[in-house]
Order: structure tokens, then sequence, then C-alpha cells
């Protein structure tokens, strides 16, 4: 682990370590959010904190800082410390271990008024089975300034078996746009926490969207709190399980100020015995009015024995909303396979062009260009990987 001599960092380490000996893991059906998430067979000190393998970094324009975090912390501490730790608090045991042990991460800070050209591609790998991987990646766009960032979290080996905690935290400053793709395909031995949060402030924009491929079992929280008027998010995730995967996802849309835009949408595929859970909540402070808020999840089961929950929740504290939310788990629609098995295609390919086509709903959120390109490139891989054709 890189030696870090920076005393904010040495401090928050110590303060995380000391809220550990308080901090309580929550137990099945226990406690309110882990009514879908077993982790009564999780020994979270089997996993002792090891370093992974980070991609090599981009080299970003003038002005704008791409560093290891432990670098950018030792290199940049005026930048940092404003920042790290102000959206996600080590209030729970895998986020206040995240604090106390983290080893890999990433800071990007984008001056006010900069465009970055192109995208900024990091990547993090769970080197060694049997280890817990705490990374940290956390992302500042001052004023004005516009981003994209794409970042893959995997494993070295297919089959490892291992823990990976992770903290992301999105600072997006007023009139700023940032767009921040995570694409977890991690091995499906392995247990994945996320404790992930995105503040947006006057007229600034972000573009969110988590893909979740690996992983066996776990949960993680995403939250975006638009803090001024003007702000808008919009969320996008997008999953497809096997075998006996469990994935559980925890949204949070909150309208903190008046004369914000949030719009997330969520939609998976699962195969086998597979799992999944997306609960949502949208809410709206008091005062917080004239907000248009939406939020929905759609599952595909292509199997009999795949099983997925879905629930919204809405938390409105203001009169003047429009609020909504959909959620819909469906089988595959025997009347479209039929039209395109009377055309001639077989079983499998027919299969694939529903499913296909069911996804294809999140792509059409994007303009057509790289980004929705690479998108679909994620998704087809992993549908090969699920289907095999």
């Amino acid at each position: 682990m890189t030696d870090i001599a920076t005393d904010f960092v040495t401090a928050r380490r110590a303060a995380a370590l000391e809220a550990l000996e308080t901090l309580e893991m929550p137990t099945f059906r226990g406690v309110p959010g882990w009514e879908f998430t077993p982790i009564d067979t999780l020994d979270l000190e089997a996993y002792p904190a090891a370093p992974g393998e980070a991609g090599a970094l981009p080299s970003p324009p003038d002005g704008v800082v791409v560093l290891p975090l432990a670098e950018a912390a030792a290199r940049h501490p005026e930048l940092v410390e404003p920042h790290l730790g102000s959206l996600v608090a080590p209030s729970s045991p895998f986020s206040a271990r995240n604090d106390a042990h983290w080893t890999d991460g990433t800071f990007v800070h984008v001056p006010r008024g900069v465009r970055v050209d192109g995208r900024i591609d990091l990547r993090t790998v769970h080197a060694q089975a049997g280890t817990a991987l705490h990374w940290r990646t956390l992302v500042v766009l001052e004023e004005g300034a516009e981003a994209t960032i794409v970042e893959q979290l995997t494993s070295a080996a297919a089959d490892a078996d291992g823990l990976a905690n992770g903290v992301v935290e999105l600072v997006v400053g007023q009139n700023a746009h940032l767009t921040y793709v995570g694409i977890q395909d991690l091995s499906e031995q392995t247990w994945v926490f996320g404790n992930e949060r995105a503040t947006v402030a006057r007229d600034g924009r972000l573009e969110w969207v988590t893909l979740g491929f690996g992983g066996r079992d776990g949960k993680v929280f995403l939250e975006t709190t638009l803090t001024e008027p003007g702000a808008q998010a919009r969320v996008t995730g997008g999953y497809a399980t096997r075998g006996r995967q469990h994935l559980d996802f925890d949204t949070r849309q909150e309208h903190a100020a008046p004369d914000t835009i949030s719009d997330l949408a969520f939609r998976g595929i699962l195969a086998d015995r597979s799992s999944a859970v997306w609960r949502g909540m949208i809410k709206v402070d008091p005062g917080a009015q004239r907000i248009d808020a939406f939020q929905e999840s759609r599952n595909l089961l292509i199997s009999k024995k795949a099983h997925a929950d879905a629930i919204p929740g809405l938390e409105i504290l203001a009169n003047d909303v429009r609020c909504t939310h959909a959620a819909a788990i469906a089988q595959i629609d025997p009347d479209q396979m039929h039209y395109l098995r009377s055309h001639g295609l077989p079983e499998p390919v027919a299969k694939r062009l529903v499913i296909e086509g069911f996804l294809g709903a999140l792509l059409e959120r994007f303009e057509e260009g790289e980004l929705r390109d690479a998108l679909a490139e994620a998704l087809d891989r992993r549908l090969e990987a699920v289907l095999g054709v």
C-alpha cells in the first residue's frame, strides 16, 4: 500500500477505524433495505484488505488532474480534502471499512470552464483472490466544466472468490456537465458492495450510467441530490445475471431545491436461478416546488426460476410537483417468439433478438455516438456470456 503521510487522510482513517468499533452489520430482514439480500454468511474479517491493479491513466489536458487518489491527496491536498468523504460518510460497516482501508482509487478534477474532449477511462482490477478490494473514486467538476468518465471494475480471474467494496463521490458544480459510466464486471464469486453518491449544483447536469454484470451477492446504494435550482440528473442502470447471482440496487433521487429534474430508468434480464432487487425512492424536500421526477424498473425473466423485485417509493414534502414511477416484471412474450420463429429464426436467435429489443430502450436514452456505441458493446458482450449466443 502506498504510504500516505497526508494528515487529513490519516485522520479520516483513524476516525473510520473508531467508528467500526460501534457499527453493527445489518442483519437479513432486520434492517430496512436489507430484506432481500442475505449477508448472514458473510464474514468480513475473512477478506483482508489488499491492493488491486490500476490501469494506466490518461494524460489529461493542462489544468485537469487525473491521478491515483493517494497521490492526489499528497500532491493536491487543497483540491482533495474539501471533497473526500463529503458525500459518503463512514456510517455503515462497509463505507467505514472503505474509509479506513482503501488502497485503490482515482481522483479527477476539472477546473472552472474547462471542457475535456474525449473520454477519461479508468480501470481497477481485483487482483488477489480471497481478499477485499477497497477502492474509491472522487470526481469534482468546477463551475462550467465538462467531462465524460468511463470506469471499469474487473477481476483478474473469472472464478476468483473475494470482496469488492467501493465508494464513488461525484461533485458536479454550477452549470457543469458530467457523464459518468460505471461498469461492474467482477467475478461471479465476488461479494459486491458500494456506496455511490452525487450532488448537482445550480444548472448542472449529471448523466450517470451503472452496469452490473458480475458479482455473487451484495448491495449497491446510488444516491443523487439536486442541491440548487436548475439541476438535472439522469440515471440509467442495466444488469444481466445468470446462475445464482444476486444483485441489489438501492437508488435515491433527492430534490433539495425547486425547479429540478431527475429521471431514472433501470432494466435487467435474469437467467437460471439468478435474482435482482431494485428499490427506488424519490424524495422531495420541503420548499422544493416545481420539480419533475421519474423512476422506473423493468425486468425480463428468461427462465422460470429467475426472480426479481421492483419497489418504487415516493416521499414528497412539497405540493407543486410531478412525480411518477413504473415497475414491471415479465417473462419473454410467447407471441413475439412465435412471430420470429415463424419467420425461420432458430429459438436461440429469436430469444436474443427479443432481449436485445428489451435492453435497447436503455440505449435509446443516449444520442448516437461513441458513448452509446460503448454501452451497446458492453451489453452485447454480457448477453453472449449469459445466453451463450
